[in-house]
């Protein structure tokens, strides 16, 4: 008997214990509190070939003790965003009290729906949803592609054989391409290339750009939806080209390089790149024919002791210098302008438009140097400071340095002693269309009209305007005067 009313206690004080905890209600947390996602950025990776839709979801964490309660869940662009949210069956444009208890979670699905063909529509289409507890932001980016193109997406995109890409759809450029040694990469006219903010072409191999004057082939950033940029170009949405010093027999022709120059890939910030192994002896060996590089927010052309030959091109408005030769190399420059005045995206206040050094400076006591030879014939050298062209060398390196019928900005210090100086101006107007606008054609009285000295093009001889050399001396700079 005492047995059985043993039992029957303990059943009792088991239900009291569960009536008892049914009754409390489970705490919320009113303060702090953080959110944990089962993804860092949700990736909607099919490759758009005809109008649907397409939907991914991931799962909101709650890791606390007390129930949560997520008091807004939307998307960052508002409700034009090409992202619609589910959350609970609950598809409103902004979702409100959303409650997740103790070690539990929740299912959040994304909807995209896109006309690939809608040519209005960014090539990558990038939003972020924004999940607030407690008056704190969480936020998990979001992902899509906008429009018909070729994607090359990955840490690590590599060309490992020669190819010759097509014109028939954009190329976008996500996370950084690599053209491997032994590989050939051709681009053809009328290719147009976009490359995301965290991207930059990396060649090993070799690079083949064959632009014409009708048809160039464009590097630009994949924001096409300019108005999130004011209507304009900005420097440094995305990286640039890097040459390593493996790279051969590179030719660029009638391309335009623009709105570049951040650090993507942990690299210099430059438009181009180029580069030598002093400990292989490797340089890269690049040729640049009728090309622009423009509004890049570092280095317009880079070189730190590679070969870069370069014929009637343009590099203009850079927040680092537009020329860089440093650390030595092989230049031969012919009708190049080198053109950088301050606006209100680009500071020009201290860096000069163009540098020429046989060594780089590491620290205050150390550099590595190397040889350099550089040739600058007909070349434009000008902008806002008193002096626009620093030339420099360390003892113990080569420094041949020649200026042949430059025009240049130059306060009468910056340039070394031993450069070769043969008919040069110096400090005179030079008469641009106008500057402001980026319009760097001479006008009438402009110095460099028959000031130039005749050369031997390795490209066309016509101008960046593929028009031709009509009088009987060559101008200086990239553009010949038309009467």
């Amino acid at each position: 008997m005492q047995l059985k009313f043993s039992r029957l206690l303990i059943v009792v004080v088991l239900l009291m214990a569960v009536v008892d905890s049914s009754c409390k209600k489970t705490k919320l947390l009113t303060n702090g509190g953080a959110l944990k996602f089962s993804v860092d950025t949700l990736a909607f990776d099919t490759v758009f070939t005809a109008q649907g839709s397409f939907t991914n979801g991931f799962v909101i964490y709650n890791t606390q003790d007390e129930k949560i309660r997520i008091s807004s869940i939307h998307m960052e662009s508002g409700p034009n965003s090409y992202f619609h949210l589910n959350v609970d069956g609950d598809s409103s444009k902004n979702i409100t009290t959303v409650e997740i208890a103790p070690h539990d979670s929740a299912w959040v699905f994304a909807t995209v729906k896109i006309d690939p063909t809608n040519a209005d529509n960014p090539l990558v289409i990038v939003d972020r949803m924004i999940a607030t507890l407690n008056g704190k932001d969480f936020a998990v980016p979001f992902t899509a592609y906008g429009q018909n193109a070729h994607y090359l997406v990955g840490t690590h995109d590599t060309i490992s054989a020669s190819q010759t890409w097509l014109t028939d759809k954009p190329y976008v450029i996500i996370h950084g391409l690599y053209v491997l040694p032994g590989a050939t990469l051709t681009i053809p006219a009328g290719c147009r290339v976009y490359m995301h903010a965290d991207s930059r072409l990396f060649v090993y191999g070799t690079l083949k750009v064959n632009g014409t004057k009708t048809d160039s082939v464009i590097f630009q950033g994949d924001r096409l939806d300019r108005n999130y940029f004011g209507y304009e170009g900005y420097p440094g949405e995305w990286g640039g080209i890097a040459f390593m010093p493996q790279s051969q027999n590179n030719e660029m022709h009638y391309a335009i390089v623009t709105n570049c120059g951040n650090g993507a890939g942990n690299f210099y910030p430059a438009g181009i790149f180029a580069g030598w192994d002093d400990s292989s002896g490797l340089r890269a060996d690049v040729f640049l024919d009728h090309t622009i590089i423009s509004n890049s927010i570092g280095y317009g052309l880079m070189s730190l002791g590679a070969k870069v030959t370069a014929e009637n091109c343009l590099v203009h408005t850079c927040g680092a210098e537009a020329l860089a030769l440093v650390r030595g190399g092989i230049y031969d420059f012919k009708n190049c302008d080198f053109i950088v005045y301050g606006n209100d995206k680009v500071s020009h206040i201290q860096e000069p438009t163009a540098a020429i050094l046989n060594y780089l400076q590491i620290d205050d006591t150390h550099y590595i140097g190397g040889d350099l030879n550089a040739s600058l014939t007909n070349c434009v050298i000008m902008g806002s400071l008193e002096n626009e062209l620093i030339s420099d060398k360390k003892d113990g390196f080569a420094f041949n340095v020649k200026l042949d019928h430059c025009i240049i900005k130059d306060g009468g210090s910056a340039i070394d002693a031993s450069v070769t100086q043969t008919a040069c101006i110096f400090n005179s107007d030079p008469k641009f269309a106008d500057y402001t606008k980026f319009d760097f054609h001479s006008t009438a009285g402009a110095p460099m009209i028959d000031a130039g000295t005749n050369v031997n093009f390795i490209g066309m001889p016509n101008d960046l305007d593929d028009k031709p050399r009509v009088h009987n001396t060559i101008d200086i700079g990239c553009f010949e005067y038309q009467d």
